[in-house]
């Protein structure tokens, strides 16, 4: 019922920027949080940025000052602003947001988007 499409993924240089979009689409009531996840090789998912649809952020510590998170509730969309990049900021990225459906608006769920990969070479 809800999509998730992410853009914005590549390779870059150390001390580069990237930035990432993510637009939610389909039967869409609502949209609380909305965050970006990221997965290294051999690593598990962990969560980078997360903004709630009032506004408030928060980013894990190895991001912080590099990274900025943003949304436009308009567009049911969110970004990720990434500089300094760094080669362990390497992974591919998840795009992430707990929507209330039109068919179930009481309830939350959580979709994912497919990911895209960020290269960051030293």
């Amino acid at each position: 019922q809800v999509q998730l499409v992410e853009s914005g993924g590549g390779l870059v240089q150390a001390g580069g920027s990237l930035r990432l979009s993510c637009v939610a689409s389909g039967r869409i009531f609502s949209i609380n949080a909305m965050g970006w996840y990221r997965q290294a090789p051999g690593n598990e998912r962990e969560l980078v940025a997360s903004i709630r649809n009032g506004g408030s952020t928060a980013y894990t510590g190895s991001v912080k000052g590099r990274f900025t998170i943003s949304r436009d509730n308009a567009k049911n969309a969110v970004y990720l602003q990434m500089n300094s990049l760094k080669p362990e900021d390497t992974a591919v990225y998840y795009c992430n947001a707990e929507v209330r459906t039109i068919s179930s608006w009481r309830y939350a769920s959580d979709y994912w988007g497919t990911g895209t990969l960020v290269t960051v070479s030293s």
